[in-house]
């Protein structure tokens, strides 16, 4: 379980598709084989650790879900180490079961925040809340308002500069994770739903 508040932001130093090496160092502090990271969004296993990487292994599973299928050396990655219990949580809970992925359809600045409107597949607008929680390339975010295939969220400038959310311009893809909580009520009220519908 993670928070959404962005640790480091760490660097790609090789991926072939299923071993994934990050370039990283605050994370690096206290993380254990076999514990799990928040790499752009993804939940993934520490398999192997140097004095300045980590590594993680990627499944089709989680390569059909994300962007990772983009990724190459050099690109940064936002990361969060698990959570703790007892541990204050500053953003919301965020399990690292990316939904899906999404597209950047434009990035307005209004006043000192960044208003970015994302482009969202159909199976995931509808679990997306206006006023509620959603996670971008792992980042915990409010969602501001809501329409048919798109949200928009906005990002003050700390968040800006410390995730990888400057480096993400127009046509950008990003990883989704709408707030568990929406999930499990729409996955409660499908059959009533359905009966409602005939």
């Amino acid at each position: 379980m993670f928070s959404g508040i962005i640790e480091e932001i760490g660097t790609v130093e090789s991926y072939d598709g299923e071993t994934l090496v990050v370039r990283a160092s605050q994370v690096l502090d206290d993380l254990k084989v076999s514990e799990s990271i928040l790499v752009a969004g993804a939940c993934l296993t520490v398999t192997e650790l140097s004095k300045s990487t980590f590594t993680v292994e990627t499944v089709p599973e989680t390569r059909v879900r994300t962007s990772y299928g983009d990724l190459k050396r050099g690109d940064h990655v936002n990361l969060e180490r698990s959570l703790r219990y007892g541990d204050r949580v500053g953003g919301h809970m965020v399990q690292g079961h990316v939904d899906g992925v999404g597209t950047i359809r434009s990035v307005i600045e209004d006043g000192n925040s960044r208003v970015v409107v994302i482009h969202t597949p159909e199976n995931i607008i509808t679990n997306v809340v206006e006023k509620g929680f959603i996670a971008v390339d792992g980042i915990s975010l409010t969602v501001v308002d809501r329409n048919p295939d798109s949200f928009s969220v906005a990002i003050i400038p700390f968040t800006f500069d410390h995730t990888t959310m400057n480096e993400r311009p127009e046509g950008s893809k990003v990883n989704l994770e709408v707030d568990v909580m929406a999930k499990y009520v729409a996955n409660l009220i499908k059959p009533y739903r359905r009966t409602l519908t005939r």
